[in-house]
């Protein structure tokens, strides 16, 4: 009997069409889950780990949070989902000949392995920083090869969730080492992000001077005017000084003394 049914088992699982899911965060492993039950599912990704964005300004004030954000993703999704994960780069994908040509982790010689597909699902995300040349920010690692070549901090290798962890606790010795000189922080942009990190810096780092401002007549545009002004009365009380209707162009003549700053900030 147990032969048989390993058998039917073997023979169904053969007949299933292949998913390949490219990226290992929140699309892609809500694809993984909803689909490994009808699909043989492959996942890959360029890191080792998920991470949970919306929470990691609190793990640059707080390093230890970072703990709470995250997780190594191949026990999860070979071991409860029975999801094949490879730990690599897609680099080519060719949509007519269906196959994705993967630079796994750890290759040798920059070799490549070739992926085949029934269905593709890209879930890898975007990295939308326009100062930089290509969209690094503190908020996501840093993992692609065409990232990594013209990172800021190539030192570190955030394709490791160790690596990721030594970045974040570096610039959080860089935030104690300006709270400590009572640094003057600006931040640009009054939105959701920059409300938050704002705020965050206001409470774990209390000897800073902060700055926030923003083109709109005020925080948090998309929300209603009600909660807004909420959010303002909130970060007044905090002593963040707020700005709005300006642009950030530090090139102007006397833009700084507009802002009511002395001098030009520290960061």
């Amino acid at each position: 009997r147990q032969s048989v049914c390993f058998h039917i088992v073997s023979d169904s699982m053969a007949e299933r069409k292949k998913v390949l899911v490219i990226g290992g965060g929140f699309s892609g492993l809500l694809c993984a889950r909803d689909l490994h039950k009808h699909f043989n599912v492959t996942v890959v990704d360029a890191k080792e780990f998920f991470e949970y964005t919306p929470g990691i300004l609190r793990a640059y004030v707080k390093p230890g949070h970072f703990d709470a954000l995250t997780f190594t993703v191949q026990s999860v999704l070979e071991r409860k989902l029975h999801v094949k994960f490879l730990w690599g780069e897609v680099k080519t994908l060719d949509g007519e000949n269906m196959t994705a040509q993967v630079k796994p982790m750890f290759a040798t010689g920059g070799s490549l392995e070739t992926l085949s597909f029934d269905y593709c699902l890209i879930c890898s995300g975007c990295n939308f920083n326009p100062m930089a040349p290509k969209g690094e920010s503190l908020w996501f690692p840093t993992v692609h090869e065409v990232g990594r070549e013209v990172s800021e901090w190539p030192h570190l290798d955030e394709r490791f969730i160790e690596g990721r962890r030594r970045h974040i606790i570096e610039e959080h010795y860089k935030l104690k080492g300006l709270n400590d000189q009572a640094a003057t922080i600006l931040v640009a942009g009054a939105g959701f992000i920059g409300v938050e990190w704002a705020t965050e810096l206001a409470h774990f780092f209390p000897r800073l001077k902060l700055h926030i401002i923003d083109f709109l007549p005020n925080c948090l545009g998309p929300l209603p005017k009600r909660a807004a002004d909420y959010c303002s009365k909130a970060m007044d009380r905090m002593g963040i000084k707020q700005k709005y209707g300006v642009k950030y162009n530090p090139k102007e003549p006397q833009y700084w003394a507009a802002l009511g700053m002395d001098k030009e900030p520290d960061l």
